[in-house]
């Protein structure tokens, strides 16, 4: 099958599956105001903004960020709180009403392309950034090929940021496990970091009543328990 066509297909999947997920009761799982949910928000801003400050800098003013399967905007909208300037972001999305739902809550500016990847220019941004969008690719040639494409949008000493799951979800079929051996594979990086966080869904529902001291605790002492990675890698100069 002509790779062009393959990949047009598994837009098109992605698109199905998550148009029915968005719209479904499974979203009540991750309403913002959860206990659970105010939790990993709060760690997963602690990791990213530790690693942003050591690899592209404090001051984010003049990154160029694109930010691939942006969603409604909710990282672009981050990093404009923390001071980047709305004109030198870009969210890709490929569901329509996702992409109206970020614009119409994100700063003017912020540049939104409905479609793949593939459509913005080489060298085009300092950060490019994946969350939970890789194991939404199972299939490898696919995935190797999204990554491929997102170091070709990364301008030389830029950095790719990956955030996903380390397990298989067995109540998901449509995801896939994303490893670091898998990302050290795919990008020939300058420097890489890596970190873990957030107990798995299950184990952080069962201890969202708990005081917060427990659950940091058992995520501390318990590395097998954490679900998720943050990665970045910088492009060779």
């Amino acid at each position: 099958m002509d790779a062009r066509l393959d990949h047009q297909s598994e837009q098109e999947r992605l698109v199905r599956i998550y148009r029915g997920w968005h719209g479904g009761a499974a979203l009540a799982r991750y309403a913002w105001h959860r206990p659970d949910i105010v939790y990993q928000h709060a760690m997963r801003t602690r990791v990213l903004s530790r690693m942003l400050a050591a690899t592209v800098g404090t001051d984010l003013g003049k990154v160029r960020v694109v930010d691939v399967g942006c969603g409604t905007g909710g990282f672009l909208r981050q990093l404009v709180d923390w001071g980047a300037t709305p004109a030198h972001l870009a969210g890709t999305e490929l569901q329509q009403d996702r992409l109206d739902l970020a614009r119409a809550r994100s700063p003017r500016g912020v540049h939104w392309h409905c479609g793949a990847l593939n459509a913005l220019p080489d060298a085009s941004a300092d950060l490019v950034s994946a969350q939970t969008i890789l194991s939404s690719v199972p299939d490898p040639d696919l995935r190797r090929h999204l990554a491929a494409d997102m170091w070709r949008v990364l301008q030389p000493g830029g950095w790719c940021l990956v955030f996903d799951f380390r397990y298989n979800n067995p109540r998901n079929p449509h995801v896939r496990k994303v490893t670091r051996t898998e990302l050290d594979n795919y990008w020939a990086g300058q420097r890489r970091q890596y970190q873990t966080l957030l107990l798995a869904p299950p184990v952080g529902r069962a201890l969202a009543g708990l005081p917060a001291l427990v659950t940091e605790t058992l995520a501390a002492l318990a590395p097998p328990l954490r679900s998720h990675f943050m990665y970045m890698v910088q492009k060779a100069r």
